[in-house]
């Protein structure tokens, strides 16, 4: 049939028993573009699309902005090695006005004050009562102590804000005397409340043990004091860091809200924590009341780490911002590596961001929803379509027709029969990811596993499984999302788990499952159920230095799914960190926003 490909499978080699069955009212749409190539020069893990510095070292993303007609993104930065090092960072700073194409400029910040002259460490931007952003952020000063600090732009009216100054007065929080000195860090968007008083909330590890979110108030910017009761406090998950508060529009409602006085307490929260000992990021809704500056879960534990997660996969440090240009919140994510270090000190860099994604409250209130944002549409050229593809029991076909290290594929399964659904039990439910290592994609199941193959070689020797598994428990079915990398590379040195987490959608009344999986050379991120549960994985296949990348979807569980819909494009690179402003034209910016 004219562009499919049915390829044969080694089972023996990848303990994949996938048999092939070839698929009956198959109907395959192609545009008129010959199949690319594109991977095939790339013979190193840097990503395409993804934003990266040039060379060095990145980590957290800090003080996301839109001003002026540009988006900004700091982050922090070893200007000089690809390791963290001493942990003695600047602010890198890059500008775009599509979230997709980066400038790059001059590092913001470098640590060259007292206050800060060991590392310019983690902060947030802030929009002050005029329009001019401010900095809040972490110095590690002489004596190696945590603190907070301001920085202004030098020239507001510049669009690039391209120089910070530090005033003098800096420090603006001092170390408290009740918190351990290198725990105290990362000032979050600060915002007004009612009263005409700033808040901003500060990540603190206690003396005593328990990890803090403590809120500081101040009319001027300058002068700090703590409020009584903290944002948030347990003894239970440790040092909690990169705190993030922002308001949520009603259930559904794709546009995003602003920190202003007028949202006060009636509005839903979202408070998220980055929890060290698990490096995974977690949020849960609830109330902020802006009178008390105390924050209250809805249904939901004061662990932390039994809140809800951004990803399920290797992200941490996560940070939004409100797009006022498109009127969204927009997530940034850090996806750090998982090869060895001297891996990445010959490559001359590491660390990667996550594609920005849309965030918004799901129809049913019950979590956030995420998708990546619109713009990463714009690289999309070859494509390739599938209506209407039944897959067997132990079926595998082969996408071809795009660069399958440089894809967007979006797909919905179809699931006629629940029949074969798997038991579980409660303490399965309790762990998605040990499940997803003892269910993974060579165990044959009864509904699923059912799915894609990424970043697959030809022998199918290595591959990343991305696929959905669905169980019976108490009554009902639940859903499993699994990103497996055992089997995403030969290599032993490599850090290569099973992802997983449950995806909260009624497969019994719905009978279908959306999955979009971007892939971009060393990066997989994968959306389940129309953004409901996200897995990233970095991921280092060997073949990919010496061949191209594949793509398959399959099925080894032992009823039919039915494939009714499949989209799969080459994504061009983006520009990323060209130097300069040469990105930025008059021509390039919105009505009104030029300068």
């Amino acid at each position: 049939m004219a562009g499919l490909r049915l390829a044969a499978c080694a089972a023996v080699a990848v303990h994949l028993c996938l048999l092939l069955s070839p698929s009956a009212a198959v109907r395959w749409l192609s545009d008129p573009a010959p199949e690319s190539a594109a991977a095939a020069g790339h013979h190193s893990y840097r990503t395409a699309y993804h934003f990266q510095p040039a060379n060095n070292w990145q980590n957290d993303p800090n003080g996301p902005m839109y001003y002026k007609g540009v988006y900004h993104f700091f982050y922090q930065h070893n200007p000089y090695r690809a390791t963290w090092g001493n942990g003695n960072l600047s602010w890198g700073h890059s500008v775009s006005v599509d979230l997709i194409n980066w400038s790059a400029l001059e590092n913001a910040m470098d640590p060259d004050s007292s206050f800060d002259i060991n590392g310019c460490w983690s902060g947030s931007a802030t929009f002050l009562a005029d329009g001019t952003p401010v900095f809040l952020y972490t110095g590690i000063d002489a004596d190696n102590n945590q603190v907070q600090n301001v920085a202004f732009p030098k020239n507001a009216s510049d669009p690039l804000l391209r120089e910070w100054v530090k005033p003098s007065y800096n420090p603006v929080i001092a170390l408290p005397d009740d918190v351990v000195h290198d725990n105290f860090r990362d000032p979050s968007t600060a915002w007004l409340g009612r009263d005409g008083l700033w808040r901003v909330a500060v990540s603190a590890g206690l003396k005593d043990g328990t990890g803090s979110t403590l809120v500081y108030r101040s009319k001027d910017f300058r002068q700090w004091e703590r409020n009584a009761e903290p944002l948030y406090s347990s003894g239970d998950a440790g040092m909690v860091e990169c705190p993030d508060l922002f308001p949520v529009a009603g259930p559904g409602d794709q546009n995003g809200l602003d920190y202003t006085p007028s949202n006060g307490s009636a509005a839903s929260y979202v408070l998220k924590q980055s929890v060290m000992v698990t490096l995974s990021d977690y949020y849960v809704l609830g109330r902020y009341d802006d009178a008390a500056d105390t924050f209250s879960p809805v249904e939901a534990d004061n662990d932390c780490r039994t809140w809800q997660r951004f990803d399920y996969g290797h992200v941490y440090a996560s940070k939004s911002f409100y797009d006022a240009g498109k009127n969204r919140r927009v997530l940034w994510s850090w996806a750090n590596e998982s090869d060895p270090e001297a891996d990445y000190l010959a490559r001359g860099w590491a660390g990667v961001q996550t594609v920005p994604r849309r965030i918004w409250l799901a129809s049913d209130g019950k979590q956030l929803l995420q998708w990546p944002i619109e713009e990463i549409e714009t690289l999309r050229k070859t494509r390739v379509g599938l209506l209407g593809a039944e897959m067997n029991a132990g079926g595998m076909n082969e996408i071809i027709g795009v660069a399958g290290a440089q894809a967007d594929v979006e797909v919905v399964f179809e699931v006629p029969s629940l029949e074969g659904a798997e038991n579980l039990d409660r303490n399965q439910l309790l762990d998605p990811q040990r499940l997803c290592g003892e269910k993974g994609a060579s165990v044959l199941g009864g509904v699923g596993p059912f799915g894609l193959l990424v970043l697959a070689s030809a022998d199918l020797q290595e591959h990343t499984s991305v696929f959905f598994r669905v169980f019976r428990h108490d009554g009902k079915y639940k859903v499993l999302m699994c990103t497996d990398l055992r089997r995403s590379t030969t290599r032993a040195d490599v850090y290569k788990p099973p992802y997983g987490g449950f995806v909260d959608i009624d497969i019994e009344k719905e009978r279908s499952i959306s999955l979009r999986t971007l892939v971009d050379h060393s990066v997989v991120e994968s959306y389940g159920g129309g953004g409901r549960t996200v897995i990233t994985a970095r991921v280092y296949p060997e073949h990919a230095q010496t061949s191209n990348s594949r793509l398959f979807m399959f099925n080894n569980g032992t009823g039919a799914v039915k494939v009714s819909k499949l989209d799969a494009w080459e994504l061009a690179p983006a520009k990323v960190n060209v130097p300069g402003d040469g990105l930025i034209t008059h021509g390039s910016m919105r009505p009104g926003e030029a300068y």
